[in-house]
């Protein structure tokens, strides 16, 4: 299902800064090849996710008003997460921070700022490892 570069996965990428959802929109979908629904708020999030029903959850983890991790609790609670790569998107990369975020349920981290023209692959990886990982369960 993930083909070469990503084709046949949902991602849903929540993302307050317009310009990083520029970049981030192009590495996915243009370099890679996911299909992809941006939105701007967790808020936005919430009410567009569960209809999309993505494979890989790609969140910020600072944002105004809801922020990443409260973000995925409120998925958590409109749709099931346990197939979905759950991956946060932060510079505060300290290891207690690494581990807070996984105690939240990602699976992944990737460090702001990032390689636009390797995101995809980035997130491709950790798709594939999850799934050898499960299949292996």
């Amino acid at each position: 299902m993930s083909g070469d570069k990503g084709q046949g996965l949902r991602l849903l990428h929540v993302e307050d800064d317009p310009a990083i959802r520029a970049i981030a929109r192009i590495a996915l979908t243009q370099v890679g090849q996911f299909t992809l629904l941006s939105c701007a708020s967790g808020a936005e999030a919430l009410e567009n996710a569960p209809g999309f029903d993505p494979h890989i959850l790609l969140l910020d983890v600072m944002m105004p008003g809801m922020d990443g991790p409260t973000t995925l609790r409120g998925l958590a609670g409109r749709m099931p997460l346990e197939d979905r790569l759950v991956m946060f998107m932060t510079a505060k990369v300290q290891p207690s921070d690494i581990e807070a975020y996984r105690a939240e349920g990602a699976q992944g981290v990737i460090i702001k700022p990032f390689d636009a023209m390797r995101l995809y692959r980035t997130v491709l990886d950790e798709w594939e490892a999850l799934r050898e990982r499960r299949s292996r369960a």
